[in-house]
């Protein structure tokens, strides 16, 4: 079997560095998404529609060539229907009257939705307290002539955004970090759209909230790097009046250079950085190539306040394009691929990037996405995955840095293992309470509650065991039986008991438990190598059957979003270890 799983990960390892790029990154592959294009064609129909004619005919055919029989549509072509990617592409083909009649059946028949209160009250309800994807759905159903009364649409207060970006932890923001250009261009519209006592004195903001907003668009035009984000900014503006302002334009720019050929739109740009820091921890290289590649990852690192939300100098973001932002997960982990590719020899960068991640540690010790203590809602939270990436990066370098460092990172290190330790979830399991947690970016769309309690455990416990330290071993420990408990009866592992099997998520258990066994030596179970033994002969299986680089959604990104990275399958798959 050795000999048959060395053949496999050698193969996936050449696809790997066949897909490398001349800048030495790689660029990775995100699915095309119907939510993206249904926005960016409505968007760019707004701004110009003789202009984009072009992009608008060539999205619209995609949407109804990838239209399930149903008349409905997925985040992803691998994706079960879901109500989001159907309203919002129902939406756009209702406004360019292009809408297929078994659409508006599914629609009214299915989601049971025969009134605009009815429409209303489906998204608010799916959505819950975040507002931050519900009101712009909202929004754009009401441009569309979908539903025509603005009155029900929650609001936005667009005004906070011009205050001090120092006080917007304290504001309770309807929206999460990342969507302040959100917040602004809807708000406006909406103010524009509905008007109160208030409307004159609000209007004494829009000069400045309209200032903040072409502060916070990066160079490429795309906010964040994402279409969804970037087109719910721009219809917004051209519906307010603003369709020659140069956000608009850029944004309709960064629109039109980022379609592809086939008309569609990907959920994001890509995750250059994030799949080239995975690649660095799991490729073997020569060492010319390994300082190559370090210096890219060093290249990558901000240099300065990033001027989206005011981050300090020193992390990383998912992608080396303007749009990105640094945040704990992509920070944590190029310094823990550099720390495999200097062979742990210290140099600035390492520094800087430690720096930052102390700076990000919320007050309760773990690690938030983007910004540190900004809000309650998912993406500014702790969560397990982001802060136990943290600590293993911290734990990695902690012995080679600079005194003034080291005991800020010993004690951030501290905080971490006693946030982690009481923050792990308990779930029922066959009369059982067992250990898990549930990863904040990677979730299961095959799960009824949509949640990969698999990948957050096999996950948390590669980085724990990796840590070296003893104390992240027994937490990881705890969490075994859980993992062992959600094999399946073919070797693999879905996102949780009895959902179905896939490569990345078998990758991801099967390299934990092998880092169990590593961490344990002769004490570990037996059970422990059956399970690794039925994992790599089902990865085995996909690999002989032609199934192993097949997509496989797994990212929950933004608001209940899902995506797929062709590389997740390569990247994961060549953590595993053969006995030779």
């Amino acid at each position: 079997m050795n000999a048959e799983l060395k053949q496999m990960l050698d193969e996936v390892g050449r696809k790997v560095m066949a897909l490398r790029r001349n800048n030495g990154m790689w660029n990775g592959y995100l699915s095309s998404s119907p939510i993206s294009t249904s926005v960016s064609v409505f968007a760019l129909h707004l701004i110009d529609p003789v202009k984009y004619r072009n992009e608008i005919d060539g999205g619209v055919r995609w949407l109804l060539t990838c239209m399930k029989p149903e008349g409905a549509w997925g985040d992803s072509d691998e994706s079960p229907v879901n109500m989001t990617a159907t309203l919002l592409t129902y939406a756009t083909l209702y406004k360019l009257d292009k809408l297929p009649i078994p659409t508006q059946r599914y629609v009214h028949d299915t989601l049971n939705w025969k009134s605009e209160d009815q429409i209303v009250d489906g998204v608010l309800k799916y959505y819950g307290t975040d507002l931050t994807f519900s009101v712009p759905i909202l929004m754009m159903c009401a441009l569309a002539g979908v539903i025509s009364s603005w009155k029900r649409i929650p609001p936005f207060p667009f005004e906070l955004a011009t205050m001090p970006r120092q006080t917007f932890r304290y504001l309770n923001l309807p929206v999460v970090s990342y969507a302040i250009p959100a917040l602004i261009a809807v708000g406006i519209l909406q103010h524009r759209r509905r008007k109160t006592l208030l409307s004159p004195m609000r209007e004494l903001f829009v000069a400045s909230a309209m200032h903040r907003l072409t502060t916070l668009q990066p160079e490429g035009g795309g906010f964040l790097e994402a279409a969804p984000l970037t087109a719910f900014v721009a219809m917004c503006l051209a519906a307010s009046g603003y369709t020659g302002h140069e956000v608009t334009q850029r944004a309709a720019w960064f629109l039109k250079h980022t379609v592809r050929s086939d008309g569609s739109w990907p959920i994001d740009t890509n995750l250059a950085g994030w799949v080239t820091s995975l690649a660095g921890r799991v490729l073997t290289l020569q060492p010319s190539d390994r300082a190559r590649l370090a210096k890219v990852i060093c290249d990558n690192q901000t240099k300065a306040v990033h001027p989206f939300n005011g981050a300090d100098a020193g992390g990383w973001g998912w992608t080396n394009l303007t749009g990105s932002v640094p945040d704990g997960d992509d920070t944590s982990g190029a310094l823990v691929a550099l720390h495999t590719l200097l062979e742990g020899q210290f140099r600035n960068e390492i520094g800087h990037g430690i720096r930052w991640l102390i700076g990000l540690q919320n007050r309760d010790g773990g690690m938030p996405t983007f910004c540190r203590g900004w809000g309650k809602l998912p993406f500014d939270r702790s969560s397990p995955d982001i802060t136990a990436h943290a600590l293993l990066a911290m734990s990695l370098w902690h012995d080679v840095l600079p005194d003034e460092i080291k005991g800020k990172c010993s004690r951030s290190i501290e905080r971490m293992l006693v946030w982690l330790e009481g923050n792990s979830q308990t779930v029922e399991m066959n009369e059982a309470r067992l250990c898990a947690w549930s990863p904040l970016w990677f979730g299961d769309q095959d799960a009824s509650d949509e949640r990969n309690y698999v990948y957050g455990v096999a996950t948390l416990m590669d980085y724990l065991y990796s840590t070296g330290l003893q104390r992240a071993r027994l937490l990881a420990d705890r969490h075994l039986p859980f993992l062992l408990a959600c094999r399946n009866a073919d070797g693999g592992w879905g996102g949780n008991r009895g959902v179905p099997s896939k490569v990345t998520l078998t990758a991801k258990a099967v390299c934990a438990l092998q880092q169990y066994a590593k961490c344990h030596g002769t004490n570990a179970d037996a059970v422990v190598a059956t399970a690794v033994n039925g994992g790599i002969d089902f990865l085995l299986n996909m690999y002989h059957t032609g199934q192993l680089f097949r997509r496989e959604p797994i990212g929950l990104y933004f608001s209940r979003l899902w995506y797929s990275e062709d590389m997740y399958n390569m990247l994961f798959l060549l953590k595993l270890k053969t006995d030779e």
